[in-house]
């Protein structure tokens, strides 16, 4: 699996991705600062709330092989701009989390958001469950 660089806002799921992926104990974990392990870069969700510290998310991707931008089905907020991913130089991958409580319409809403954002694919899932956390780690593994 390639380094994957975990992009989103608070409460999007990120560390129980990364739990899910790793065969972890799906246990909430707050990321309090940016945390490097072998195959996962684990950014806190305030990196993307706080505008003025979103810039090291651009300077800490040259760390990772793909960056995986996630984006919470129960969150309506626009969380990434459009055109997000042309300030990163790396491969980049959509994950819309949380389907298991999305509403009529959801998933499509944020899928279209995040290509929007600049993502090549977007991958729907639920850590919790298990929803297409396979055809992450194909994904993870092909970029």
């Amino acid at each position: 699996m390639k380094r994957a660089m975990l992009i989103g806002p608070i409460g999007c799921g990120k560390t129980t991705l990364m739990q899910r992926l790793k065969h972890q104990q799906i246990k909430y974990d707050k990321t309090q600062a940016i945390e490097f392990s072998t195959n996962f870069i684990d950014t806190p969700g305030e990196y993307m709330e706080h505008h003025n510290i979103m810039r090291y998310l651009r300077t800490t991707a040259v760390d990772a092989d793909i960056v995986v931008l996630l984006q919470s089905a129960t969150d309506r907020r626009l969380v990434y701009p459009a055109g997000f991913c042309s300030m990163l130089t790396k491969p980049t991958l959509g994950l819309v989390t949380k389907i298991d409580q999305a509403g009529d319409g959801d998933i499509e809403y944020f899928r279209k958001l995040l290509l929007s954002a600049g993502v090549k694919k977007v991958i729907p899932i639920s850590a919790i469950d298990g929803t297409n956390i396979n055809e992450v780690r194909t994904a993870l593994e092909e970029n």
